[in-house]
């Protein structure tokens, strides 16, 4: 069983609970009910933390195969020059890769684009 690392939100969490516990007044305790209502949602954020990465990492994996499947097709993306002009490129899809952001590119006969920017595709 892998031990997940400790995120902000858990480390914000326990702080708040430390901070509360701290400076409770002695002679009226936090109540066990709120304690637990507290510690069950914290439970449910992290379950949730758990599934919006494990389902960013497959719609990542996900997008690089259909990336992939591009490959030697001519792809027509959009293109904004230094003007502010925006104008239609059909091209080849040479290669694919990630760029520094984690964009999958497309890398084609007319340059590189992303691939959210791709608006329509033909089969060669």
């Amino acid at each position: 069983m892998a031990v997940n690392s400790v995120s902000q939100t858990q480390l914000d969490y326990m702080n708040l609970l430390v901070t509360q516990l701290k400076n409770q007044n002695p002679l009226e305790p936090m109540d066990n009910k709120e304690m637990t209502s507290q510690m069950t949602q914290f439970s449910q954020l992290q379950q949730l933390e758990d599934i919006n990465s494990t389902f960013s990492e497959a719609l990542q994996s996900a997008n690089l195969n259909y990336a992939s499947s591009l490959l030697g097709k001519e792809v027509t993306f959009n293109i904004t020059d230094e003007n502010g002009n925006t104008q239609s490129v059909t091209a080849n899809v040479e290669q694919v890769q990630r760029g520094s952001d984690s964009e999958i590119q497309l890398i084609t006969s007319n340059g590189i684009t992303n691939l959210n920017s791709v608006t329509s595709i033909k089969d060669n």
